[in-house]
């Protein structure tokens, strides 16, 4: 069993498909949307938690690739900004996942792009605006 979260781009002439939908029917996958954008005649935004067997979850992705889709994971859209970061701890408070926590003895904040959901709760709340996102 495969779960990796991704975000899709998908081209505005996709944006009306029942694509997700194929994905759990044709191959069995599921899905957790955490975040979806769609810009009418631009382009739609979508990041997601999917899972299913390795076989059928490629299977999945090459159908996505094929039809036009661009995919990447999603720890490449959120970033901190190293040079940015304090490490005062402000983000540990608001972070759902524990995808941003300190170091008990070096008193250093780490972020954990793995558990990040791009609830973006972290970005109003740092004070030196270290977390990004990049969608």
């Amino acid at each position: 069993m495969i779960s990796k979260r991704i975000v899709l781009r998908f081209p505005n002439r996709l944006i009306d498909q029942p694509i997700i939908c194929k994905l759990v029917k044709d191959y069995n996958l599921e899905f957790n949307i955490l975040k979806a954008y769609v810009t009418p005649r631009e382009e739609g935004l979508l990041v997601l938690e999917l899972k299913g067997q390795d076989d059928e979850y490629n299977k999945g992705i090459e159908y996505l690739t094929r039809i036009g889709v661009r995919i990447q994971p999603l720890s490449q859209d959120i970033i901190r900004n190293n040079a940015k970061c304090t490490h005062c701890g402000i983000c540990i408070s608001v972070c759902p996942t524990g995808a941003l926590v300190i170091d008990s003895i070096t008193r250093k904040v780490h972020f954990y792009d793995n558990k990040c959901i791009a609830c973006e709760l972290c970005i109003p709340a740092c004070p030196p605006r270290a977390m990004e996102v990049h969608f």
